[in-house]
Protein backbone atom coordinates (compact mmCIF):
# COMPACT_ATOMS: atom_id res chain seq x y z
CA UNK A 1 0.00 0.00 0.00
CA UNK A 2 1.04 3.59 -0.69
CA UNK A 3 -0.58 6.50 1.15
CA UNK A 4 -0.12 9.75 -0.79
CA UNK A 5 -0.31 11.01 -4.35
CA UNK A 6 2.77 13.22 -4.69
CA UNK A 7 5.78 12.74 -6.97
CA UNK A 8 7.51 10.31 -4.63
CA UNK A 9 4.32 8.26 -4.11
CA UNK A 10 3.79 7.98 -7.88
CA UNK A 11 7.40 6.96 -8.48
CA UNK A 12 7.27 4.45 -5.64
CA UNK A 13 4.04 2.90 -6.94
CA UNK A 14 5.53 2.65 -10.43
CA UNK A 15 8.67 0.92 -9.16
CA UNK A 16 6.70 -1.49 -6.99
CA UNK A 17 4.43 -2.42 -9.90
CA UNK A 18 7.44 -2.95 -12.20
CA UNK A 19 8.99 -5.18 -9.53
CA UNK A 20 5.95 -7.47 -9.55
CA UNK A 21 4.10 -6.27 -6.44
CA UNK A 22 0.35 -5.73 -6.28
CA UNK A 23 -0.04 -2.08 -5.32
CA UNK A 24 -3.00 -0.21 -3.89
CA UNK A 25 -2.77 3.58 -3.52
CA UNK A 26 -4.71 5.51 -0.90
CA UNK A 27 -5.72 9.05 -1.83
CA UNK A 28 -8.23 11.62 -0.62
CA UNK A 29 -9.24 12.23 -4.26
CA UNK A 30 -8.85 8.87 -6.01
CA UNK A 31 -10.82 9.79 -9.16
CA UNK A 32 -8.71 12.85 -9.84
CA UNK A 33 -5.38 11.15 -9.03
CA UNK A 34 -5.97 7.76 -10.69
CA UNK A 35 -4.60 8.89 -14.08
CA UNK A 36 -1.25 9.79 -12.48
CA UNK A 37 -0.50 6.23 -11.38
CA UNK A 38 0.27 3.07 -13.39
CA UNK A 39 -2.78 1.27 -14.72
CA UNK A 40 -1.81 -1.84 -12.76
CA UNK A 41 -2.03 0.06 -9.45
CA UNK A 42 -5.41 0.33 -7.78
CA UNK A 43 -6.19 3.89 -6.66
CA UNK A 44 -8.86 4.19 -3.99
CA UNK A 45 -9.67 5.99 -0.76
CA UNK A 46 -7.17 5.78 2.10
CA UNK A 47 -9.42 3.66 4.31
CA UNK A 48 -9.94 1.08 1.53
CA UNK A 49 -6.24 1.00 0.68
CA UNK A 50 -5.23 0.38 4.29
CA UNK A 51 -7.60 -2.59 4.55
CA UNK A 52 -6.10 -4.26 1.48
CA UNK A 53 -2.39 -3.93 2.36
CA UNK A 54 -0.11 -5.38 5.02
CA UNK A 55 2.91 -3.16 4.27
CA UNK A 56 2.05 0.53 3.83
CA UNK A 57 4.41 3.24 2.59
CA UNK A 58 3.45 6.52 4.25
CA UNK A 59 4.38 9.02 1.53
CA UNK A 60 2.88 12.15 3.08
CA UNK A 61 4.38 15.08 4.99
CA UNK A 62 4.89 14.90 8.74
CA UNK A 63 2.35 17.70 9.22
CA UNK A 64 -0.35 15.45 7.75
CA UNK A 65 0.33 12.36 9.86
CA UNK A 66 -2.46 13.34 12.24
CA UNK A 67 -5.01 13.05 9.39
CA UNK A 68 -4.46 9.28 9.51
CA UNK A 69 -5.53 9.00 13.16
CA UNK A 70 -9.07 8.10 12.09
CA UNK A 71 -7.58 4.97 10.50
CA UNK A 72 -5.78 3.87 13.67
CA UNK A 73 -7.99 0.82 14.21
CA UNK A 74 -7.57 -0.38 10.63
CA UNK A 75 -3.81 0.29 10.70
CA UNK A 76 -3.29 -1.79 13.86
CA UNK A 77 -0.81 -4.60 13.25
CA UNK A 78 0.36 -3.21 9.89
CA UNK A 79 3.91 -2.30 8.91
CA UNK A 80 4.23 1.43 8.22
CA UNK A 81 7.25 2.49 6.16
CA UNK A 82 8.07 6.15 6.79
CA UNK A 83 9.74 7.63 3.68
CA UNK A 84 9.60 11.31 4.68
CA UNK A 85 12.36 13.89 5.02
CA UNK A 86 12.64 17.25 6.75
CA UNK A 87 13.49 20.65 5.27
CA UNK A 88 16.20 21.31 7.88
CA UNK A 89 18.67 19.17 9.84
CA UNK A 90 17.30 18.26 13.30
CA UNK A 91 14.21 20.37 12.59
CA UNK A 92 12.25 18.49 15.27
CA UNK A 93 13.30 16.99 18.56
CA UNK A 94 12.23 13.54 17.43
CA UNK A 95 12.52 12.00 13.99
CA UNK A 96 9.53 11.72 11.69
CA UNK A 97 9.53 7.94 12.08
CA UNK A 98 9.50 8.18 15.88
CA UNK A 99 6.68 10.71 15.69
CA UNK A 100 4.71 8.37 13.43
CA UNK A 101 5.33 5.48 15.84
CA UNK A 102 4.03 7.58 18.75
CA UNK A 103 0.79 8.32 16.86
CA UNK A 104 0.24 4.66 15.99
CA UNK A 105 1.60 2.50 18.83
CA UNK A 106 -0.28 -0.55 17.54
CA UNK A 107 1.68 -0.44 14.26
CA UNK A 108 5.24 -1.40 13.46
CA UNK A 109 7.11 1.55 11.97
CA UNK A 110 10.14 1.15 9.71
CA UNK A 111 12.23 4.06 8.44
CA UNK A 112 13.44 3.59 4.89
CA UNK A 113 13.64 4.76 1.25
CA UNK A 114 14.07 8.43 2.25
CA UNK A 115 17.61 8.59 0.79
CA UNK A 116 16.32 7.40 -2.61
CA UNK A 117 15.01 10.08 -4.97
CA UNK A 118 11.84 9.91 -7.04
CA UNK A 119 14.02 9.89 -10.18
CA UNK A 120 15.95 6.85 -8.96
CA UNK A 121 12.70 5.04 -8.25
CA UNK A 122 11.43 5.76 -11.77
CA UNK A 123 14.60 4.62 -13.50
CA UNK A 124 15.24 1.77 -11.11
CA UNK A 125 18.55 1.15 -9.34
CA UNK A 126 20.53 1.85 -12.51
CA UNK A 127 20.78 5.58 -11.75
CA UNK A 128 21.64 7.14 -8.40
CA UNK A 129 22.43 5.50 -5.10
CA UNK A 130 21.52 1.82 -4.84
CA UNK A 131 21.52 1.73 -1.04
CA UNK A 132 18.30 1.88 0.97
CA UNK A 133 18.94 2.66 4.64
CA UNK A 134 16.49 0.91 6.98
CA UNK A 135 15.96 1.06 10.73
CA UNK A 136 13.26 -0.19 13.12
CA UNK A 137 12.83 -1.71 16.55
CA UNK A 138 11.23 -4.79 14.98
CA UNK A 139 13.61 -7.23 13.27
CA UNK A 140 10.88 -9.05 11.36
CA UNK A 141 9.48 -5.80 9.94
CA UNK A 142 12.98 -4.72 8.90
CA UNK A 143 13.51 -8.04 7.17
CA UNK A 144 10.22 -7.66 5.27
CA UNK A 145 11.04 -4.15 4.04
CA UNK A 146 14.60 -5.21 3.17
CA UNK A 147 13.22 -8.03 1.00
CA UNK A 148 10.96 -5.54 -0.80
CA UNK A 149 13.92 -3.21 -1.42
CA UNK A 150 15.97 -6.13 -2.74
CA UNK A 151 13.26 -7.19 -5.18
CA UNK A 152 13.07 -3.55 -6.37
CA UNK A 153 16.77 -3.74 -7.27
CA UNK A 154 18.22 -1.84 -4.33
CA UNK A 155 20.69 -2.81 -1.61
CA UNK A 156 19.12 -2.68 1.86
CA UNK A 157 21.39 -1.51 4.68
CA UNK A 158 20.36 -2.25 8.27
CA UNK A 159 21.04 0.89 10.35
CA UNK A 160 19.83 -0.58 13.63
CA UNK A 161 16.97 0.46 15.88
CA UNK A 162 14.58 3.41 15.53
CA UNK A 163 16.98 5.78 17.30
CA UNK A 164 18.96 5.85 14.02
CA UNK A 165 16.01 7.39 12.15
CA UNK A 166 17.11 10.93 12.95
CA UNK A 167 20.55 10.28 11.46
CA UNK A 168 19.01 8.71 8.34
CA UNK A 169 16.69 11.70 7.87
CA UNK A 170 19.65 14.11 8.11
CA UNK A 171 21.63 12.37 5.35
CA UNK A 172 19.74 13.89 2.35
CA UNK A 173 20.06 17.38 3.86
CA UNK A 174 23.84 17.43 4.29
CA UNK A 175 25.82 19.31 1.67
CA UNK A 176 29.01 17.41 0.79
CA UNK A 177 29.98 16.57 4.40
CA UNK A 178 33.17 14.74 3.39
CA UNK A 179 34.21 17.47 0.94
CA UNK A 180 34.18 20.59 3.12
CA UNK A 181 37.74 20.33 4.49
CA UNK A 182 39.32 19.34 1.11
CA UNK A 183 37.43 22.12 -0.72
CA UNK A 184 38.46 24.79 1.81
CA UNK A 185 42.02 23.47 1.65
CA UNK A 186 42.04 23.67 -2.17
CA UNK A 187 40.56 27.18 -2.09
CA UNK A 188 43.17 28.27 0.47
CA UNK A 189 46.00 26.90 -1.67
CA UNK A 190 44.51 28.53 -4.76
CA UNK A 191 44.38 31.94 -3.07
CA UNK A 192 47.98 31.62 -1.83
CA UNK A 193 49.41 30.57 -5.21
CA UNK A 194 47.19 33.04 -7.09
CA UNK A 195 48.44 35.90 -4.93
CA UNK A 196 52.06 34.85 -5.44
CA UNK A 197 51.65 34.53 -9.22
CA UNK A 198 49.75 37.82 -9.38
CA UNK A 199 52.61 39.61 -7.65
CA UNK A 200 55.22 37.84 -9.78
CA UNK A 201 53.58 38.18 -13.21
CA UNK A 202 51.53 41.40 -12.95
CA UNK A 203 52.40 43.64 -10.01
CA UNK A 204 56.19 43.23 -10.10
CA UNK A 205 56.56 44.10 -13.85
CA UNK A 206 54.28 47.10 -13.34
CA UNK A 207 56.34 48.47 -10.44
CA UNK A 208 59.77 47.76 -11.92
CA UNK A 209 59.20 48.39 -15.63
CA UNK A 210 55.83 50.24 -15.77
CA UNK A 211 54.40 47.42 -17.95
CA UNK A 212 50.64 46.92 -17.79
CA UNK A 213 50.05 43.15 -17.75
CA UNK A 214 46.62 43.06 -16.10
CA UNK A 215 45.33 41.12 -19.11
CA UNK A 216 47.18 38.06 -17.76
CA UNK A 217 44.93 37.72 -14.69
CA UNK A 218 41.93 35.80 -16.16
CA UNK A 219 43.89 33.17 -18.09
CA UNK A 220 47.65 33.12 -17.53
CA UNK A 221 47.74 33.74 -13.77
CA UNK A 222 44.92 31.25 -13.16
CA UNK A 223 46.58 28.72 -15.47
CA UNK A 224 49.86 29.06 -13.56
CA UNK A 225 48.02 28.64 -10.25
CA UNK A 226 46.00 25.51 -11.06
CA UNK A 227 48.91 23.06 -11.49
CA UNK A 228 50.48 24.34 -8.26
CA UNK A 229 47.27 23.52 -6.39
CA UNK A 230 47.02 20.18 -8.21
CA UNK A 231 50.45 18.81 -7.31
CA UNK A 232 50.28 20.07 -3.71
CA UNK A 233 46.88 18.41 -3.27
CA UNK A 234 48.24 15.21 -4.82
CA UNK A 235 51.19 15.24 -2.42
CA UNK A 236 48.76 15.71 0.47
CA UNK A 237 47.04 12.49 -0.64
CA UNK A 238 50.13 10.33 -0.08
CA UNK A 239 51.83 12.23 2.74
CA UNK A 240 49.47 11.03 5.54
CA UNK A 241 50.15 7.40 4.57
CA UNK A 242 53.86 8.00 5.07
CA UNK A 243 53.21 9.71 8.42
CA UNK A 244 50.95 6.84 9.49
CA UNK A 245 53.66 4.30 8.60
CA UNK A 246 56.25 6.31 10.56
CA UNK A 247 53.88 6.42 13.53
CA UNK A 248 53.42 2.65 13.44
CA UNK A 249 57.17 2.08 13.21
CA UNK A 250 57.82 4.50 16.06
CA UNK A 251 55.30 2.82 18.39
CA UNK A 252 56.18 -0.68 17.20
CA UNK A 253 52.56 -1.68 16.51
CA UNK A 254 49.90 -1.16 13.87
CA UNK A 255 47.04 -1.41 16.38
CA UNK A 256 47.65 1.90 18.12
CA UNK A 257 45.09 4.57 17.21
CA UNK A 258 46.31 7.47 15.09
CA UNK A 259 45.94 11.05 16.38
CA UNK A 260 42.62 12.69 15.45
CA UNK A 261 44.21 15.10 12.96
CA UNK A 262 45.97 12.27 11.13
CA UNK A 263 42.86 10.11 11.22
CA UNK A 264 40.78 12.90 9.65
CA UNK A 265 43.51 13.52 7.08
CA UNK A 266 43.54 9.84 6.07
CA UNK A 267 39.74 9.85 5.65
CA UNK A 268 39.81 12.82 3.25
CA UNK A 269 42.49 11.49 0.89
CA UNK A 270 40.06 10.41 -1.84
CA UNK A 271 38.42 13.86 -1.99
CA UNK A 272 41.83 15.57 -2.09
CA UNK A 273 42.91 13.34 -4.97
CA UNK A 274 39.77 14.05 -6.98
CA UNK A 275 40.21 17.80 -6.41
CA UNK A 276 43.80 17.44 -7.59
CA UNK A 277 42.54 15.81 -10.79
CA UNK A 278 39.92 18.54 -11.20
CA UNK A 279 42.56 21.28 -10.99
CA UNK A 280 44.83 19.38 -13.41
CA UNK A 281 41.97 18.96 -15.90
CA UNK A 282 41.17 22.68 -15.68
CA UNK A 283 44.87 23.43 -16.23
CA UNK A 284 44.80 21.35 -19.41
CA UNK A 285 41.73 23.20 -20.71
CA UNK A 286 43.23 26.61 -19.87
CA UNK A 287 46.48 25.61 -21.60
CA UNK A 288 44.59 24.66 -24.76
CA UNK A 289 42.90 28.06 -24.70
CA UNK A 290 46.15 30.05 -24.46
CA UNK A 291 46.65 30.43 -28.28
CA UNK A 292 43.01 31.55 -28.66
CA UNK A 293 43.50 34.78 -26.70
CA UNK A 294 43.50 38.11 -28.49
CA UNK A 295 46.64 39.13 -26.57
CA UNK A 296 48.47 36.08 -27.93
CA UNK A 297 47.57 37.04 -31.50
CA UNK A 298 48.84 40.57 -30.95
CA UNK A 299 52.13 39.22 -29.59
CA UNK A 300 52.50 36.91 -32.62
CA UNK A 301 51.94 39.82 -35.00
CA UNK A 302 54.37 41.98 -33.03
CA UNK A 303 57.02 39.24 -33.20
CA UNK A 304 56.47 38.85 -36.93
CA UNK A 305 56.82 42.61 -37.49
CA UNK A 306 60.03 42.73 -35.46
CA UNK A 307 61.40 39.80 -37.46
CA UNK A 308 60.58 41.55 -40.73
CA UNK A 309 62.14 44.83 -39.59
CA UNK A 310 65.31 43.06 -38.48
CA UNK A 311 65.24 41.04 -41.75
CA UNK A 312 65.51 37.71 -39.94
CA UNK A 313 64.59 34.71 -42.04
CA UNK A 314 63.96 32.43 -39.08
CA UNK A 315 63.86 32.52 -35.29
CA UNK A 316 63.80 28.75 -34.88
CA UNK A 317 65.64 27.58 -31.74
CA UNK A 318 66.08 23.82 -31.78
CA UNK A 319 66.61 23.45 -28.02
CA UNK A 320 63.48 25.44 -27.12
CA UNK A 321 61.39 23.49 -29.62
CA UNK A 322 62.44 20.13 -28.22
CA UNK A 323 62.04 21.34 -24.65
CA UNK A 324 58.45 22.44 -25.29
CA UNK A 325 57.56 19.28 -27.23
CA UNK A 326 58.85 17.03 -24.43
CA UNK A 327 57.25 19.26 -21.78
CA UNK A 328 53.80 18.99 -23.36
CA UNK A 329 54.19 15.26 -24.06
CA UNK A 330 55.12 14.47 -20.45
CA UNK A 331 52.26 16.69 -19.26
CA UNK A 332 49.76 14.72 -21.33
CA UNK A 333 51.09 11.42 -19.96
CA UNK A 334 50.96 12.78 -16.40
CA UNK A 335 47.34 13.90 -16.86
CA UNK A 336 46.50 10.46 -18.26
CA UNK A 337 48.01 8.72 -15.22
CA UNK A 338 46.22 11.12 -12.87
CA UNK A 339 42.97 10.38 -14.73
CA UNK A 340 43.55 6.66 -14.15
CA UNK A 341 44.08 7.31 -10.43
CA UNK A 342 40.93 9.44 -10.25
CA UNK A 343 38.77 6.87 -12.06
CA UNK A 344 39.96 4.00 -9.86
CA UNK A 345 39.22 6.10 -6.77
CA UNK A 346 35.50 6.11 -7.58
CA UNK A 347 33.69 3.58 -5.34
CA UNK A 348 31.95 1.83 -8.25
CA UNK A 349 35.33 1.18 -9.93
CA UNK A 350 37.38 0.58 -6.78
CA UNK A 351 34.91 -2.08 -5.58
CA UNK A 352 35.52 -4.10 -8.75
CA UNK A 353 39.29 -4.23 -8.13
CA UNK A 354 41.07 -6.54 -5.73
CA UNK A 355 43.79 -5.21 -3.42
CA UNK A 356 46.67 -6.22 -5.70
CA UNK A 357 45.11 -4.51 -8.74
CA UNK A 358 44.44 -1.31 -6.78
CA UNK A 359 47.97 -1.29 -5.32
CA UNK A 360 49.44 -1.86 -8.80
CA UNK A 361 47.59 1.19 -10.18
CA UNK A 362 48.70 3.28 -7.20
Amino acid sequence: GVLGSGDFARSLALRLVCSGFRVVVGSRNPKRKASLFPAAAEVTFQAEAVKKADVIFVAIFREHYSTLCDLADVLAGKILVDVSNNTEINHHRESNAEYLASLFPACTVVKGFNVVSAWTLQSGARDGNKQVLICSNNQEAKRTVAEIAQVMGFTPVDMGCMSSACEIENIPLRLLPAWKIPIFLALGLFLCFFTYNLIRQVIHPYIREQKNKLYKIPIEVVNTTLPCVSYVMLSLVYLPGVLAACSQLYHGTKYRRFPDWLDQWLQHRKQMGLLSFFCAALHAVYSLCLPMRRSHRYLLIETAVKQAVEKKMTIWVEEEVWRMEIYISVGIIALGLLSLLAITSLPSIANSLNWREFSFIQ
